[in-house]
């Protein structure tokens, strides 16, 4: 259901965030879940500032249309661009940087005004092909993720050679870049056309969803958390599904909440669905700043995020932090073969659980290990979520928390 074409990727077009909260609010109430707001709903809303694409997204080269999400992403903080017959140019970067004669390698030094001249040179009446961007940026010490910022108005293309990753922006660039896979290009860009909108928001709404299943503690609770949200849409019809990454997350987490409503522990249960995680992790940040039940209360905390298929087990984060709930969770494993392997990780940045544990909070996130690889892509759809294993991890997961209560 959360990754059906109905949710438009759970993102910032169409309302799909929303309609996907909604879903989420309506299993909480099935489920009893208790609420913590005057208002008696599940809500923790936050504002936060968001580039999206809700309009055209066209890209023809020479005479031949690419198709968005295969062919070709948008940095996502891109502003808006049209312009017909554009004419192409193929600016090689290596050239801006001094060559040493002797090893025909790139010298540490860069000709800054050729850079400039560089700049200056390019105009909305060129579609501009930059080559060599990967030895441009190591000479120049800017990160290559941060590249576009450096571009001034107008369209540009830089080539892919693997795989197409898009990301949310809470911020605009001047210019408007697209990111193509070098097997669509032709060897030659002679014109284009481009014709991309997009509108930026300074205060998108989101909201977290929490609810709560008392346990014979009131004030002490075990927190399950995964985020709901997902990438959206980049134009109008293309759409980035986020099956595994993070409805099946978000699905295990209202399986655990069904179940424990009806299997109530010694210590409350805390559940979160959070917002904006694709963002920015801005949902737990947000929650971490403003929280409903204090940090200091939570006895542990278990963030779920990409539950497709655990063929070749899990991984934890935040193993080598907490050995001895990672030694607990690996003793229970072995008791009942329930998955092929758990592996251990350290901190890491790259969930929802990383604010809380950065405040002191005992954390774990897992996620699966298995499956096609695909993520942030529009290949990302629940026919690929084999959920192999899937069911296990949740039996699992139920007799970690037993352990811990």
């Amino acid at each position: 259901m959360l990754a059906s074409p109905n949710m438009h990727g759970r993102g910032y077009v169409k309302n799909g965030r929303d309609d996907a909260a909604k879903y989420i609010q309506k299993k909480f109430k099935d489920y009893n879940l208790r609420t913590f707001t005057k208002a008696h709903n599940y809500l923790q809303g936050y504002d936060f500032p968001v580039n999206t694409f809700p309009g055209s997204m066209y890209l023809q080269l020479n005479k031949k249309e690419l198709t968005p999400g295969e062919d070709y992403i948008i940095d996502a903080s891109s502003p808006s661009f049209s312009g017909d017959k554009l004419k192409g140019e193929y600016v090689d970067l290596a050239g801006v940087i001094k060559v040493n004669d002797s090893t025909k390698e790139l010298d540490s030094v860069l000709t800054d005004s050729t850079w400039h001249a560089t700049l200056a040179s390019f105009d909305k009446e060129h579609l501009y092909y930059l080559d060599n961007i990967d030895s441009f940026c190591r000479t120049m010490h800017f990160k290559t993720r941060t590249f576009s910022s450096k571009l001034p108005k107008g369209c540009f293309i830089i080539s892919e050679k693997k795989k197409l990753t898009w990301e949310v922006s809470r911020d605009t660039i001047a210019a408007t870049v697209f990111y193509v896979l070098e097997a669509s290009l032709p060897k030659t860009i002679k014109t284009a056309s481009v014709d991309v909108k997009s509108l930026f928001v300074p205060n998108a709404h989101s909201d977290n969803i929490i609810g709560c299943i008392p346990g014979a503690v009131k004030d002490t609770f075990i927190t399950l958390t995964a985020h709901y949200d997902h990438l959206g849409m980049m134009g109008d019809t293309t759409v980035f599904p986020g099956a595994s990454d993070n409805a099946s997350g978000t699905a295990m987490l209202l399986y655990l909440a069904s179940y424990f409503s009806t299997h109530p522990q010694h210590y409350s249960i805390l559940v979160i669905a959070f917002s904006g995680e694709e963002a920015g992790l801005m949902g737990s940040a947000y929650y971490v700043t403003h929280p409903i039940v204090p940090l200091k209360n939570i006895k542990f905390l278990l963030n779920i995020d990409i539950m497709g298929d655990a063929s070749d087990g899990v991984t934890v984060v935040n193993a080598t932090e907490f050995p001895k709930e990672f030694d607990m969770l690996q003793k229970i494993n072995d008791a009942h073969a329930y998955i092929p392997e758990i592996k251990s990780r350290g901190k890491a940045a790259n969930s929802d659980h990383y604010f809380f544990s950065e405040k002191g909070v005992k954390s774990f996130f897992m996620y699966s290990d298995g499956g096609k690889g695909y993520y942030h892509d529009i290949y990302d759809t629940a026919h690929e979520v084999t959920l192999i294993h899937v069911d296990d991890v949740a039996r699992l997961l139920i007799d970690f928390v037993k352990e811990l209560n």
